[in-house]
């Protein structure tokens, strides 16, 4: 209900459910698209959601295109899907920065099957971070445990 939707404080956005109020406050330049985007990846199919959330990641404002990339992520997350659309959307992007987030999401909720080429190679990429990343603390704390134990025998 367009009652309930307060484009200018934010208020109820996220229960937006209607594609078409979200187009019209697009063509009145409302300033939170964004916002409204994740609405709609909650409330919404796949294909409704997904041109909103492409042109809200090309909004001018930082903070909304953010949300955008968030709203991205909620529908990898509750869809279990994402549009050839957007997967394009997020590799243009990158995994680091402001898709970041969502990229993590997509690679965690769409199955592995179902991700196009770049995305399985950013999920073998992520797997071997994270396991250098262990091996470097188990390094780590191997090497402040002998000091400590180096010290405390000297005195």
């Amino acid at each position: 209900m367009a009652a309930e939707w307060n484009w200018e404080t934010g208020e109820g956005l996220l229960g937006i459910d209607d594609p078409a109020e979200w187009d019209a406050a697009y063509e009145r330049g409302e300033s939170r698209l964004g916002t409204a985007a994740i609405g709609l990846a909650f409330n919404c199919t796949l294909g409704e959601v997904s041109p909103r959330i492409i042109r809200a990641m090309r909004l001018s404002d930082p903070g909304q295109r953010g949300f955008a990339y968030t709203a991205a992520g909620t529908a990898a997350r509750v869809h279990g899907a994402l549009t050839p659309e957007l997967f394009a959307a997020l590799r243009a992007e990158g995994h680091r920065g402001i898709a970041a987030t969502a990229v993590d999401d997509t690679l965690d909720y769409v199955p592995f099957r179902d991700l196009p080429l770049w995305f399985k190679w950013r999920t073998v990429a992520s797997k071997v971070e994270d396991k250098l990343a262990t091996w470097r603390l188990n390094i780590t704390y191997a090497v402040e445990n002998a000091r400590t134990a180096l010290r405390r025998r000297r005195g």
